[in-house]
This record gives structure tokens, C-alpha cells and sequence, in this order.
């Protein structure tokens, strides 16, 4: 049985030195591709403080005001600096914003060592302005997630196991949803009924970086849908064909909610 593994990206340097791999030739994400400008206009970068350094960790806008994350990307957070609007994460162009915030929500169940109901909320300082680059998701419902639907993850995560750092382009990569008793072929009783598992067509999915980031269903008849919280992957790598794990978004849907609309 092979055991889950979360880590967000860690920086011992200052954010102006994150490492980035533009290596002409090289996949994205795992075997993904990069992303058209507004292609995902809900897509947030997370840059995290915490009393032992900082982090980062990929996120959703669902309001004006609220980033929906993993739960492992804000514990014990102090401080966010959040982007939002442009693809890219080094060079300026016009439709970057960018926003602090200090305030976090964890879900109280929330259990760090099995990754149980890995589910946390940044609330921004002041409510922001949708553009055509940035807008917010809706998140799914209970019963709105079912296997075998084509989904959608994405992020700025390391592009290989042997690579370190992030690509400076955001990435995605189209997986399938498989049904948690398959998922558990591999992880065993590890995989709980508030999570979901998808895999690609080889070694496609989420990387070191990518947690935290949406997994979505794309809109065929109505809105694209938050239906997954980029979670962990495999202690094998990332390169393995095992089955990359996030947190169902439709579970958590009426916390969400009462979270959002209370603070």
C-alpha cells in the first residue's frame, strides 16, 4: 500500500528567487500543457509565511473576497500574498492583481497526518473587482461529482520529479475522476469518503506546488465546476501513473458556505 503525500512548495530565499524551470521541450504540471491567458480566470497563487518560512500552494477564487484552498496550505499561516489575473508569475502585465490577506480558516476536522477534510479558506481584506481575468467558480454541490467525468487540474507546480521549484506559466492537465474503491487498490483505507482520486492517460497529474489548486469540470451545458482541492500524490513521485488525490468540493459545500457568509 503506498502512503499519501502532501507538500506545498518550500522557500528558504526570498519570492524574487523562486526557482523556475523554462526549459524549452519539458511537460507541465505532469504531462500537461500551458494555459491561454483568462483560459482559467479562477486560478489563484498562494505565497504563504509561517513562522518556519515561506510557502506556496495554488488556490480558487469563489467569491469577491474568499480563495478556497487546501487545508495544509493555510494551517498555521500568518500572512498571504495572493495573485490573481495573470498566468504568468514573474513577468508584470496588465491584468495581474495582487492582494495580501491575514485571515484563514481551517476546517475543524481537519487531521494533518491522514489528510482528512483538507479543506481551508483565505478571506481577502477587501472585496475585489471581476474582470475578464479574473472571476470567481462555482463550487459543486452534493451529487455534482461522479466517477469517470473528465476533469481539468492546474497549477505552477514542478514539472518533474528530478526538477525543483515552479514553472513561471500556469499548466493543466485534463484526468479522469475513478471511483474511490479503485483509488483504494493503491492507497488502501487511506482514502476517505470526502476524498477522490483521478489519474491520466501515463503519468499525467498534480506536482509538488500544485496542492491546493482546483480540479474542475468543465462546462459543457452551464458553469465550469470546483469539484476537487489539489491534495497529495503518491510517496513514489509525481512521474509514477499512481493516482494523484484531492478533497471533494461538493462534501464541503454547505460548510463553505456557512464559512463565507458568516465572516
Amino acid at each position: 500500500m503506498k502512503t499519501l503525500l502532501a507538500v506545498f512548495l518550500y522557500f528558504s530565499s526570498v519570492w524574487s528567487r523562486i526557482p523556475i524551470d523554462r526549459a524549452p521541450g519539458k511537460s507541465r504540471i505532469i504531462g500537461g500543457k500551458e494555459a491561454n491567458a483568462g483560459q482559467f480566470p479562477w486560478q489563484a497563487a498562494i505565497y504563504l509565511e509561517t513562522p518556519t518560512g515561506r510557502y506556496f500552494c495554488g488556490g480558487a477564487l469563489i467569491s469577491n473576497q474568499w480563495i478556497l484552498t487546501a487545508a495544509h496550505c493555510v494551517y498555521g499561516a500568518e500572512q498571504f500574498t495572493i495573485q490573481l489575473g495573470s498566468n504568468n508569475l514573474q513577468s508584470s502585465d496588465d491584468n495581474r492583481l495582487i492582494v495580501a490577506a491575514t485571515t484563514s480558516v481551517v476546517h475543524p476536522d481537519y487531521n494533518p497526518d491522514t489528510l482528512e477534510h483538507d479543506v481551508g479558506l483565505i478571506k481577502l481584506h477587501m472585496p475585489i473587482t471581476f474582470t475578464d481575468y479574473i472571476q470567481k467558480i462555482v463550487i459543486a454541490n452534493f451529487g455534482q461529482i461522479f466517477d469517470g467525468i473528465v476533469v481539468t487540474a492546474t497549477g505552477w507546480g514542478q514539472t518533474s520529479d528530478g526538477t525543483a521549484g515552479l514553472t513561471n506559466e500556469l499548466n493543466y492537465v485534463d484526468l479522469s475522476i475513478i471511483s474511490n474503491a479503485e483509488c483504494q487498490i493503491t492507497y488502501g483505507t487511506q482514502i476517505k469518503s470526502g476524498m477522490v482520486c483521478a489519474v491520466g492517460n501515463f503519468n499525467e497529474g498534480i506536482c509538488v506546488g500544485d496542492t491546493g489548486g482546483p480540479l474542475v469540470k468543465p462546462g459543457i451545458k452551464g458553469d465550469p465546476l470546483h469539484v476537487g482541492i489539489a491534495s497529495f500524490m503518491s510517496q513514489n513521485g509525481c512521474e509514477t501513473s499512481e493516482p494523484t488525490g484531492y478533497t471533494r468540493t461538493d462534501i464541503y459545500h454547505k460548510w463553505i458556505s456557512n464559512v463565507t457568509s458568516v465572516l
